[in-house]
């Protein structure tokens, strides 16, 4: 062979050896780059442009339904002849139900008579604008199909059928903003024990213990079940609980919502996620927390709070989760009073309903809503996308406010027919009933503080008669 063909012989297949090389290298390095974990863009820097933009349907709608409801339904607050004189979705605690026990009670749930049209169409008939379901309270139980636990709905109950599912076409359909509950806290996990030293069974399930070498496993397990939520059913609000437990720290808050918010980040999270919730009012102190809501439970602030938003979580009688011995019900009166009430706090309200265990909402409730929701055709003006009242709280009833109006919300109608309101800042133009189709002008007085309208002899509402100012 000559020298220069076996020159050009060894160059190529050097070359082609150093070629190779080269490819395996790209390949090893892309293989690297491509399996590390895209790192997690960290929401809680978003600007107050983009929290403003992803708030603004939250903050528009005011109202909105809770729904608790599991198999704790099946007892209804009631366990071996012993009645809870607590909240009925804590039974498995409050008389300290070995974890083989409850799960029996899967085995009773068969909500046949559950219809998803018709809680969303209630929903809408009641004025509210979301809704808030236990996709998995603190026993762990699920209510979709979820593909790391056979504790759910259609592994464990003779009904088979997935819930979130249905409620999800049929909030879609009345145009319901679909949201979800989810604890942090799971009685039923294994990777979570009764704590053994607790003074009681109920602030033992309360106060759960985690292993520590479980941790990361039970994270992992709730990430997963939170991924199946939002890829599945797409919810618009996902409303944390639970998170009192010590083994649950500021920085697990701050991970899991950057993790929920990289799945979703038009979504909404409230302060549950993360450690330091002062108690029941349900607001979070010192650090930064992660979180864009905050929670007071069963009570409204005595007063406004500017630029902060939260929710008042309430119940109709005293229970959240079905207890059939609970009849304490709230009146149309005050249920209507609290929303006025929290709306002229610039706050939103979330009532809660608990269904039987066949799947039906008990009818007190449906009563009060649609009671509602006919108040609300009428006045909801004065409640959507209002502001807090720019007033103190009057004695007879409750300011709310938007650009350009004034609603005044009056409790105790004057006996005199003279209605005193502080003087607005801006020039009255006029003052008119909101029920009154044609708004026909009601007369009116100004000093140098405050405006007297002369409003007639009776009530259009008794509950409450919203009178408009619209403003210069």
């Amino acid at each position: 062979m000559p020298t220069k063909k076996l020159t050009n012989v060894k160059s190529f297949f050097k070359n082609s050896f150093l070629f190779v090389i080269l490819l395996c290298f790209l390949f090893s390095l892309s293989f690297t780059y491509c399996s590390k974990e895209k790192p997690l863009k960290d929401y809680t820097k978003e600007t107050k442009a983009e929290r403003d933009a992803r708030m603004a349907w939250w903050r528009e709608a005011r109202f909105g339904m809770f729904i608790h409801w599991g198999v704790y339904a099946v007892p209804a607050g009631e366990y071996k002849g012993q009645r809870v004189e607590s909240i009925g979705e804590w039974i498995q605690a409050t008389l300290n139900i070995p974890r083989e026990e409850y799960e029996q009670f899967a085995k009773q749930f068969n909500p046949v008579k559950f219809n998803a049209d018709e809680w969303a169409r209630l929903a809408k008939e009641a004025g509210m604008k979301y809704l808030v379901i236990t996709s998995k309270h603190h026993d762990g139980f699920c209510l979709w199909d979820s593909k790391v636990t056979d504790w759910d709905v259609v592994d464990a109950t003779p009904y088979g059928k997935d819930i979130l599912a249905q409620l999800k076409k049929a909030c879609d359909k009345y145009g319901i903003h679909y949201c979800f509950y989810y604890s942090i806290l799971d009685w039923h996990h294994p990777s979570q024990y009764v704590d053994p030293d607790a003074k009681n069974p109920r602030a033992g399930h309360a106060r759960n213990k985690i292993y520590p070498d479980r941790k990361a496993e039970y994270v992992k397990y709730m990430k997963d079940q939170l991924k199946e939520l939002i890829e599945n059913y797409d919810p618009d609000v996902l409303w944390f609980d639970g998170e009192w437990q010590k083994w649950w720290t500021y920085e697990d808050g701050i991970d899991l919502y950057n993790y929920v918010r990289n799945l979703k980040p038009s979504i909404i999270i409230n302060n549950r996620v993360g450690a330091g919730r002062k108690g029941m009012k349900g607001f979070t102190e010192g650090l930064e927390f992660a979180g864009d809501f905050g929670t007071p439970e069963q009570r409204i602030p005595d007063t406004g709070l500017p630029g902060v938003d939260w929710e008042s979580c309430m119940t109709m009688n005293d229970t959240w989760g079905y207890k059939y011995f609970d009849n304490n019900w709230k009146s149309t009166e005050t249920l209507l009073h609290n929303l006025i009430d929290i709306a002229s706090k610039g706050g939103n309200y979330l009532l809660n309903v608990g269904p039987t265990a066949e799947g039906l909402i008990p009818e007190p409730s449906v009563v009060r809503l649609k009671a509602m929701g006919k108040w609300l055709k009428v006045n909801g003006e004065a409640i959507y996308g209002t502001q807090a009242s720019p007033f103190e709280r009057p004695s007879w009833g409750r300011f709310t406010q938007k650009p350009g109006r004034l609603y005044a919300h009056v409790f105790d109608w004057p006996k005199d027919g003279k209605l005193v309101i502080p003087k607005p800042d801006k020039k009255i133009v006029k003052v008119s009933l909101l029920s009154d189709p044609e708004r026909k002008g009601l007369k009116f007085a100004e000093t140098a503080e405050s405006v007297t309208v002369y409003v007639p002899t009776t009530p259009p509402d008794t509950i409450a008669t919203v009178i408009v100012f619209d403003l210069k």
